[in-house]
């Protein structure tokens, strides 16, 4: 499986189940705190996840994961946090939505078509 991004892995064969995207991480406390709790919290889950860190422009962060083809994004900014939400992204359908931060572990995990 592919598009014109790149490739979509099934969840089942995937390296990463979700990708978590976090903006101006190194910049943003907020940020960096619930970025960094989310992380802990799915890998407690049992979930494999890639903490996506880097000091780069959040276009950069977009095209590498839909390149790699992790199935969910998260992206963690200051703008949605400001209104307690994350944003969630399917890799395969595009779909987007926001997630309560409070709810963040269960509403990914909802998302997961292999459970």
């Amino acid at each position: 499986y592919h598009d014109d991004k790149g490739i979509i892995w099934p969840e089942s064969i995937a390296p990463f189940k979700v990708a978590i995207c976090a903006i101006k991480y190194t910049k943003s406390e907020a940020v960096r705190d619930t970025a960094e709790k989310l992380y802990a919290d799915l890998e407690k889950a049992g979930v494999d996840v890639l903490f996506d860190d880097r000091d780069e422009r959040p276009g950069v962060m977009f095209a590498d994961m839909e390149l790699i083809g992790i199935p969910h994004i998260i992206t963690i900014g200051d703008k949605s946090l400001k209104d307690g939400m994350i944003e969630y992204k399917s890799r395969k359908t595009g779909e987007k939505e926001l997630i309560p931060v409070a709810d963040a572990v269960a509403g990914i995990m909802a998302k997961f078509t292999d459970r």
